[in-house]
């Protein structure tokens, strides 16, 4: 099974002022980070969703003598696609249904992980826990911490139109997922950390 990573880095950031694909955190961009944990997890192709800021992810920067394929300096290769969202300022659901898109195209895509670009705390095994959770024959899969349903998120091919169809303003896969629990198999990371996310600037690390 193909897996693919899909990063959500379209937004303006208005409660933290600038938008979150370009912040950094110990030197690095907040896209570069999201984008480097997925190629660690195994993901390919990676796309980037943009909008507010177009930035070319550093590992995409660095690919050289015209080749497609990223490589993380560990072994592990992938390509990284990157999307405009024009329609960015109507909320997650247009980056979300911006991705899916994108991911159409290629019909050897069986999956996707998504992420967002404001949570680095989600590490490659984070995602690459759901990844293995839908290689294991589920439809979609969340990411829990103590019970509670955050990201990442893995959804297979097949419910990517009705996800798509369902999402709207802000939201991303969650009420798809409340919706069909049934379908949805939960994957317990709690013990790989807190779930945290950046909103404002008093969220950011000292």
């Amino acid at each position: 099974m193909k897996v693919a990573g899909l990063v959500l880095a379209a937004g303006g950031g208005s409660r933290l002022g600038r938008p979150k694909a370009e912040v950094k955190i110990g030197g690095r961009r907040l896209v570069d980070l999201a984008v480097g944990a997925c190629i660690r997890a195994g993901l390919s192709p990676v796309v980037v969703v943009l909008g507010a800021a177009w930035l070319t992810p550093m590992s995409l920067a660095d690919v050289r003598d015209g080749g497609d394929g990223v490589d993380c300096g560990d072994g592990n290769t992938a390509e990284v696609w990157l999307v405009d969202n024009t329609d960015w300022a109507t909320g997650m659901a247009s980056s979300l249904r911006a991705g899916l898109a994108a991911l159409e195209s290629d019909l050897g895509i069986d999956a996707v992980v998504v992420t967002l670009v404001d949570t680095p705390s989600v590490s490659a095994e984070h995602l690459r826990r759901i990844g293995s959770t839908l290689r294991d024959g589920a439809t979609a899969a969340v990411a829990t911490y103590g019970g509670a349903a955050r990201t990442p998120v893995g959804l297979t091919r097949e419910i990517w139109a009705d996800v798509a169809g369902t999402v709207a303003g802000d939201q991303g896969a969650r009420g798809w997922l409340r919706a069909h629990p049934l379908l949805v198999t939960e994957v317990e990371c709690a013990d790989l950390g807190s779930w945290t996310d950046i909103d404002t600037p008093a969220d950011l690390p000292d």
